[in-house]
């Protein structure tokens, strides 16, 4: 199982900040891919190039692999001033 977090404005978004997956996922990036095909908001929450992710709570890649077990956080770029 994979637990999901979601954070400030994709959170808001999705309407839920976790969710438990279960299945086969390889990269982060096969998670945003599944869940930005859910009915709402998620593909605009899930925005490829307007998103971020940490893995285990280190940023990370689209890219990076995921394994049974693991924590992956989506959140918005955060800026700041």
């Amino acid at each position: 199982m994979i637990t999901v977090l979601f954070f400030a404005q994709t959170k808001e978004l999705v309407g839920i900040d976790k969710l438990e997956l279960t299945g086969d996922y390889a990269t982060a990036e096969a998670i945003r891919e599944e869940l930005s095909k859910k009915e709402g908001k998620w593909d605009l929450a899930l925005e490829k190039g307007k998103l971020l992710v940490a893995i285990n709570q280190t940023i990370s890649s689209l890219d990076s692999a995921v394994s049974d077990g693991d924590e992956v956080a989506f959140f918005p770029p955060v800026t700041g001033g």
